[in-house]
C-alpha cells in the first residue's frame, strides 16, 4: 500500500514553468488562477473543469461528437484540450498527475505560465485550428471557403471578453449566468 501524501511534502510539490513550486493540495476546483511569488499570475485547470469553461456548450457537444480520442476516454475532454495546449506550449505548462492522491479531489492539474484570460485565448485559438483542420478533410471547397470567411470575421479577444462576461467563473460549477 502506498504511503499517503502529506500536504507540503516533496511529492505534492509541482514545479511551475517560472521555477516556483505550488503544493497540489493548495489547488482546488474553484481556483482558476493564482498570484505567484514570481510576480506573475498562473492559470489553473483541473481535469473536472468542464470544456464549457472555454467555449459554449453547443461547441462542446460538437467536439465530443466529432473528435475521437486515441486513449481510454470515450469523448474529447479537458484532458485532451490541455494536451493540445501542452503540445503547442511545452515550456509554459506544468502538469501534475494526482490520481494516487485521494486528498485533492482531482486526477490531473495543469498550471500555465499564462494567466487565465490568456490561457482562454490560447485555447480558443487552438480549437479554431483544430476545427479548420477538420473542415479541410471534408473535401468540400464550399464548406472550407465558408469556414475561412467566418474565421476572418472571428475576433478571438472579443469572443473571450464576451464569453467571460457571460460566465460565472467564481462558482465551482463554472456555469453560464
Amino acid at each position: 500500500m502506498a504511503e499517503p501524501r502529506v500536504p507540503g511534502s516533496r511529492d505534492s510539490a509541482l514545479e511551475l514553468p517560472c521555477g516556483e513550486h505550488v503544493d497540489t493540495h493548495d489547488l482546488h476546483l474553484g481556483l482558476r488562477e493564482f498570484d505567484c511569488a514570481c510576480g506573475g499570475t498562473h492559470a489553473v485547470v483541473l481535469d473536472p473543469h468542464p470544456l464549457a469553461r472555454f467555449v459554449p456548450e453547443f461547441l462542446v457537444e460538437v467536439l465530443q461528437a466529432t473528435v475521437e480520442p486515441s486513449d481510454d476516454h470515450d469523448e474529447f475532454t479537458t484532458v485532451h484540450l490541455l494536451g493540445v495546449v501542452m503540445e503547442e506550449f511545452p515550456d509554459s505548462v506544468a502538469v501534475a498527475d494526482t490520481s494516487e492522491d485521494g486528498a485533492v479531489g482531482y486526477s490531473m492539474a495543469w498550471v500555465t505560465d499564462f494567466d487565465s484570460r490568456r490561457l482562454h485565448e490560447v485555447v480558443v485559438e487552438l480549437l479554431v485550428e483544430l476545427m479548420e483542420h477538420a473542415v479541410s478533410h471534408a473535401e468540400d471547397d464550399a464548406v472550407m471557403d465558408e469556414f475561412e470567411e467566418q474565421m476572418l470575421q472571428f475576433d478571438v479577444e472579443a469572443f473571450v471578453d464576451q464569453y467571460r462576461a457571460e460566465r460565472d467563473f467564481e462558482d465551482r460549477h463554472d456555469s453560464a449566468v
